[in-house]
């Protein structure tokens, strides 16, 4: 296979190189091909940065990313920071932001999980992502709790517009900026409570993670609502959590987006204990198979190897900060 080489390709390279020196940690080219636990937060941010840049090459096209790895009290350690403050469009990974402006005002008393939004045949977007424009039935109503999990774990479509009844575009980007986001914005539109999902950059949208899981963004029962259903089984499974077990897929909170050739992915990877070890924002665009949304889009695929690069690197390394233990989710045969 001919491996592309294109300019973002060679920043990755570069950041393996800068890994390998400024970390004291070999970061061979072969990393990539063959994981492996790593000894120390360094090593196992060169792992990254190498696998980072083997991948992305091989899939080409456009990234930017932002992922660092837990180092016990000092700093994260940046393994990769490719164009990280570049501001482009998130589209669905910012269904993030989205609910943590909901549940901002959830915690402040302004709404509640258990309140209902109607959903009107107006409200749906045809044929959009997720389960509402599937129901055929309208009107109907949900909780904001209902609309929250739909928005986040099958990436409904019609549950931002939910979401837009409860927190208008313009008090949904003024929370965002209040929290320390500024590039994390949606787009508003002429209707106040319909707005297009916006913009972020690499950077930021790892600093909002880091930020929830650290327990300083929202209360500590909003924290682990959003975090349960990036890490329910339905979540998105395509992409980083595809080549894992259920067990170790529960281990890894994500939230993926896609439009026109766009493929992009960021979450957390946590230590068996619960603790953050990994933190991954992954943005790409302008890959082969513009119209295949499904897991075989190069781009897509390139994250599904990552995704077994990060597990594995961090596998022996202990996560910093709050735990947060994933609820036990079986398969249930009804009765």
């Amino acid at each position: 296979m001919t491996i592309r080489v294109n300019r973002r390709a060679a920043l990755g390279i570069g950041t393996v190189a800068t890994a390998g020196t400024v970390l004291g940690a070999a970061a061979p080219a072969s990393a990539a091909g063959r994981p492996r636990a790593a000894a120390t937060p360094a090593e196992a941010a060169a792992q990254v940065a190498a696998g980072y840049a083997q991948e992305t090459a091989r899939a080409g096209g456009n990234w930017q990313a932002y992922v660092s790895v837990a180092n016990g009290s000092a700093a994260p350690l940046v393994a990769v920071a490719d164009e990280a403050d570049r501001r482009i469009e998130a589209y669905s990974v910012n269904k993030i932001a989205v609910a943590v402006a909901v549940l901002d005002k959830v915690d402040r008393g302004l709404l509640t999980l258990a309140q209902r939004v109607d959903v009107t045949a107006s409200i749906v977007i045809p044929g959009g992502d997720g389960i509402f424009s599937l129901d055929g039935a309208y009107p109907s109503s949900v909780t904001l709790g209902h609309a929250l999990a739909a928005l986040l774990t099958v990436s409904d479509d019609t549950a931002v517009r939910l979401c837009g009844l409860v927190c208008p575009a313009a008090e949904l980007n003024q929370i965002l900026v209040a929290k320390g986001f500024p590039n994390t914005q949606v787009q508003p539109v002429a209707n106040p409570n319909r707005f297009y999902l916006g913009t972020s950059t690499p950077r930021e949208t790892h600093d909002l993670l880091r930020k929830l899981v650290g327990g300083t963004l929202l209360s500590a029962s909003s924290t682990a609502f959003l975090l349960g259903l990036l890490r329910s089984p339905i979540a998105f499974t395509d992409g980083v959590r595809r080549e894992m077990s259920s067990t170790e897929r529960a281990r890894v909170a994500t939230k993926a987006g896609w439009f026109d050739t766009a493929r992009h992915e960021a979450g957390i990877v946590f230590d068996a204990a619960g603790a953050p070890v990994l933190t991954y924002a992954l943005f790409a665009d302008g890959q082969a198979g513009a119209g295949d949304f499904g897991a075989t889009h190069p781009a897509v695929q390139a994250r599904a190897r990552l995704g077994r690069v990060f597990l594995t690197a961090v596998a022996g390394l202990a996560g910093v900060g709050p735990a947060h233990r994933a609820a036990v989710q079986r398969p249930s045969n009804g009765g």
